[in-house]
């Protein structure tokens, strides 16, 4: 009976460190400062100067597709006619992201961007609503899409 006792309390010790188990990625989702939302894609990040040039950190959480493979995002920052001034790219890691998961994305442009000026994101990946879609090569879906913003004046 003390040894029941005792497995019981085990399991019950063991089961409770599960139920508070934290996401750091959603954590930290939101707690960036900037986000896109789309029907497919969440996006959230913070862009800090580094010396002469531009970090984008963030995180990107699949949203629509059973599997996304092959996730790029990639950063151009526009001068003032609108021409791409320099560009970046982050190839998420796991290469393979399941819905409603979350990975983290950075990238460096080689040119300080202040406040005002324009971003351009933009994200492409292979989706998959299940199945063997990725091993057959069947059932994937091509997409690729992209907005703009500003970076914000500094707090």
């Amino acid at each position: 009976m003390v040894r029941l006792a005792a497995l019981l309390a085990l399991i019950a010790a063991l089961l409770g460190a599960c139920a508070t188990y934290h996401d750091t990625s959603r954590q930290r989702f939101a707690a960036l400062p900037q986000h896109y939302s789309q029907f497919d894609l969440q996006l959230a990040w913070e862009i800090k100067p580094a010396g002469g040039d531009t970090v984008v950190d963030g995180v990107a959480k699949n949203v629509r597709y059973a599997y996304m493979y092959d996730l790029e995002i990639w950063v151009a920052i526009l001068d003032a006619r609108g021409k791409v001034a320099a560009r970046s790219v982050s190839f998420i890691i796991p290469r393979q992201l399941e819905q409603d998961d979350s990975a983290a994305f950075s990238l460096q442009l080689p040119v300080a961007a202040p406040p005002g000026t324009k971003l351009r994101f933009t994200y492409q990946y292979r989706g998959s609503d299940g199945g063997d879609g990725e091993r057959s090569g069947g059932g994937l879906v091509p997409w690729m899409q992209s907005f703009e913003t500003e970076v914000p004046a500094a707090k």
